[in-house]
């Protein structure tokens, strides 16, 4: 017989596949009729797709475990439960109101602090990631249905020299090592990361429902992620994720903290 707290995180995973799919396919009926975008008052954009899919993720959660907390990018915080489902309803959403296809549907449930499922839809790219903690990272198309499953493991890059290396912004990549870090070749950087295909990507913004997901993702690839403090949190303002073998190296050469 299983253990009871896996029996617990397959149905917990069942829920978050099931929303994310009942998002994913809100958000894409948004994104094929057409909208704005607005700003919020922090500069960041908005369309009512996003708050429409955030309340569809919140009702159906809810009523499926009440005594969870929410955390969402659109309406905050409700709950104090130690366990948080991380709403992102539209990550990219200056993609989706240019009509861009590179745009998720985020989810991930963090108990105690740790992330233990993630789940990431790109409906207008028909591909879904998802992982557990302990089972694995993986990739299909979307719909799932009969889809072909590809488990994921990052690169095994060991030498700096050979790595490729990509950082988000112009500041990050003036970071050491010299020379070494790249723009995004890719609008989803951390898909090319979990596939194997770039070998670290420096990202020192954003927030919590950002991350969270993607944390998971990488780990459960066989990756590691650290954050500004020398942490391993979603919501320390990003940090690096790399493959197991580069990522002391990069940390060194990044002058992040670590901790014991």
């Amino acid at each position: 017989m299983l253990p009871s707290s896996v029996v617990d995180l397959a149905d917990d995973l069942h829920l978050a596949l099931e929303t994310s799919d009942l998002a994913a396919r809100l958000a894409l009926a948004h994104f094929e009729s057409g909208v704005s975008a607005t700003l919020k008052a922090d500069g960041t954009p908005v369309t009512e797709a996003d708050r429409a899919v955030e309340r569809l993720f919140r009702e159906t959660l809810s009523a499926a475990r009440p005594a969870d907390a929410l955390l969402g990018e659109e309406f905050g915080r409700r709950g104090e439960s130690d366990r948080v489902w991380i709403i992102d309803p539209v990550d990219g959403t200056s993609f989706f109101s240019r009509h861009d296809p590179n745009w998720r549907v985020q989810l991930a449930l963090e108990v105690a602090g740790r992330t233990e499922i993630a789940v990431v839809t790109a409906p207008a790219l028909r591909r879904c990631w998802w992982a557990t903690r302990g089972g694995g990272s993986f990739e299909s198309s979307w719909p799932r249905e009969d889809a072909r499953v590809m488990r994921l493991e990052v690169s095994t890059t060991s030498t700096v020299a050979e790595a490729r290396l990509q950082a988000l912004d112009v500041s990050s990549r003036a970071r050491r090592p010299p020379d070494g870090w790249h723009a995004p070749a890719s609008p989803l950087p951390l898909v090319e990361l979990v596939r194997g295909e770039v070998d670290a990507f420096l990202v020192e913004r954003y927030h919590i429902w950002d991350h969270a997901p993607w944390i998971l993702l990488v780990q459960e690839a066989g990756g590691r992620f650290t954050d500004r403090t020398g942490g391993m949190g979603g919501d320390q303002g990003g940090g690096l994720y790399s493959n197991a073998n580069l990522h002391g190296q990069l940390l060194t050469a990044l002058g992040y903290p670590t901790r014991p």
